[in-house]
């Protein structure tokens, strides 16, 4: 099959198209000819080696962590599939790799695609919504009558967040450029703040929670914007020693990442609100229930742009400058 592969961790390298051994399958496993996959900011991350102490990769790495296909090859114990489903999913860490003609993936990994959607769009929705469901359902619990802010409002988390919250009967706050106001609007956001022109930690106040997806500056002052006992759920880091226990992670990360949110925690302790670093985890059971809120019309894909299989360098350009709005897809087939 062609694939795009990395050989090490790089900054300048591009992904080289090469001709890579179809997967095997194994008993649990089923495999899915790509139709379409996604690019996301965790693939450029895992690129340049920002991941390298959380997911130590071995080469040659295909690189890609969403996929809407076709089941070809079923494994002896597979149960919930058969060959012709058109399925979609988030393949788990160390089993990524969907720039590439093929992939095998663990059953429990995988769900129908929703069918009222297209395979582009399906294949932007597993990593996000998978996110967004793990931070809003299993994290915070949000109930109904509960402020959110949503950094970021106009980017693939941020379109499916809006969504969410909104049908979960949260009010919602985000930011985004003045150009995207109409966008995160019509996907439900009821204050809208441009983050270019206005500084959201004087406009906001008394949230029950904040989803951080920027740096540490735009962390700190989230903070600040919380009631006591709020909560900040941060997929941008830094990740703490109870996410590293979680994962069952060696003693050394788990120190590791004590010292890296040293800060972060004592700064929460001090405003009485609670601090945690969220790294999402495959599930297809999640995805079916993501998958039914598709086909009811609850949630929206939105998709920037659709760049054909050999112009994945250039999604992955597209994707690093950080201006799309929703997701940017790579379409294989």
């Amino acid at each position: 099959m062609k694939a795009f592969t990395i050989k090490r961790y790089s900054t300048e390298d591009t992904l080289q198209l090469v001709d890579f051994p179809e997967p095997i399958i194994n008993e649990n496993e089923v495999l899915v000819e790509i139709h379409s996959a996604s690019v996301n900011q965790l693939d450029a991350k895992i690129k340049t080696g920002e991941f390298k102490l959380l997911l130590p990769y071995k080469f040659p790495l295909i690189l890609g962590h969403d996929v809407a296909g076709i089941i070809t090859k079923v494994g002896s114990k597979v149960r919930q599939f058969k060959v012709g489903d058109e399925v979609f999913a988030r393949p788990v860490d160390f089993k990524i790799g969907t720039f590439a003609e093929y992939i095998a993936i663990n059953e429990n990994d995988v769900a129908l695609k929703p069918k009222n959607i297209s395979m582009e769009q399906a294949a932007s929705i597993p990593l996000v919504a998978l996110t967004v469901w793990q931070a809003f359902v299993e994290k915070a619990k949000l109930k109904k009558g509960q402020k959110v802010f949503i950094q970021a409002g106009s980017g693939g988390v941020g379109t499916i967040a809006i969504q969410l919250a909104k049908h979960w009967g949260a009010t919602v706050a985000t930011t985004t450029s003045a150009d995207n106001f109409d966008l995160v609007k019509s996907l439900g956001a009821d204050i809208v703040i441009d983050y270019k022109t206005q500084d959201f930690e004087t406009i906001l106040k008394d949230y029950d929670l904040v989803l951080n997806s920027q740096d540490g500056k735009t962390l700190e002052k989230s903070m600040k914007i919380l009631k006591s006992g709020g909560k900040v759920i941060s997929i941008s880091g830094p990740p703490d020693a109870t996410f590293a226990k979680e994962l069952g992670l060696s003693w050394f990360l788990k120190t590791a990442f004590f010292f890296l949110s040293r800060k972060v925690k004592k700064q929460a302790k001090k405003l009485n609100v609670d601090y945690s670093f969220l790294f999402m985890q495959a599930n297809g059971k999640q995805l079916s229930e993501i998958s039914l809120l598709i086909e009811s019309g609850v949630i929206r894909p939105i998709v920037d742009k659709v760049f054909p299989f050999q112009q994945t360098n250039e999604a992955m350009t597209y994707v690093a400058n950080g201006r799309a709005k929703g997701k940017v897809i790579v379409k294989v087939k």
